[in-house]
């Protein structure tokens, strides 16, 4: 065999091993993402699973620490409020205040007014009209982002309304659960005429298969100089009762008023301080 002819049979018996060892050494790449939904499906999938976790949470309880704080004008306030939350189904919040400290004006005017428009929010027509659905929204696909908890699809927003309890701005939804993970916006109304400007941003929690918020934090800026920052902390989530698979089967599909509000606290604190001067 002259060398011309032997070459092939060289080469192919030295790269053999080098190829199989670079597959061995080679170190994983990340896992191929799903196949991407379009909006429609990502909302019918949302709506679906939102009705069926709804459907399927007949009970818990939880801590939350309400937290605000103003600077500006007429006088800098501070206040903080731990309150006890149980939920029965399908409209049912008992609030317990365990401890609350600072000023009296922010507990009673602010704390205890979002914890009536919390129970407000559930009540009659309020839970379909402040739902996060297609009745409510009207919604674009703004991406798509890949975190280290999986993929999620992000979701600009604009209420068909405008409704006190409605937001606008963007939401993430968890790919694989179908669940909103965090929320960035703004009221869809301004809560007062003294707002010059008012951020939102949530975020949830997974708790025993249920999504649940973990934090709240919303800013204000009022139009004679001053900042309200308003903060809620949720933790010790116990699930208490569920409900038997066939009922969240049949669940129908629309918005979970658990998760869909949008505190606006902070712009109520600074819209009550810049009408009502020093307290």
């Amino acid at each position: 065999m002259n060398l011309v002819r032997a070459l092939p049979i060289v080469l192919s018996l030295v790269s053999a091993p080098c190829a199989v060892n670079a597959q061995e050494n080679a170190v994983p790449g990340p896992p191929t993402p799903p196949k991407q939904l379009n909006l429609e499906q990502v909302l019918a999938n949302l709506e679906q699973r939102n009705a069926q976790r709804a459907a399927a949470l007949e009970q818990f309880e939880g801590k939350r620490t309400y937290r605000m704080q103003y600077r500006g004008f007429p006088s800098d306030r501070d206040a903080e409020m731990v309150v006890k939350v149980i939920f029965r189904a399908p409209n049912t919040k008992q609030f317990t205040v365990l401890s609350q400290t600072g000023s009296k004006f922010v507990i009673d005017h602010i704390f205890k007014k979002l914890l009536e428009g919390e129970q407000e929010a559930l009540k009659g027509e309020n839970r379909h009209e402040t739902a996060l659905t297609r009745q409510n929204y009207d919604f674009e696909l703004a991406g798509y982002e890949i975190t280290p908890d999986g993929g999620q699809y992000v979701l600009s927003l604009l209420p068909k309304t405008k409704n006190k309890f409605l937001y606008r701005g963007k939401v993430w939804v968890d790919a694989k659960d179908f669940a909103v993970v965090r929320i960035e916006g703004e009221p869809g109304k301004n809560p007062s005429m003294w707002i010059k400007k008012t951020g939102i941003a949530h975020t949830y929690v997974k708790v025993d298969g249920f999504w649940l918020p973990a934090e709240n934090h919303t800013e204000s800026f009022i139009r004679l100089g001053g900042k309200a920052t308003l903060s809620i902390e949720y933790r010790d989530y116990k699930i208490l009762k569920t409900a038997p698979i066939d009922v969240v089967r049949k669940a129908a599909p629309g918005g979970n008023t658990l998760l869909d509000g949008a505190s606006d606290g902070s712009a109520v604190l600074a819209g009550h301080i810049a009408q009502h001067g020093k307290q």
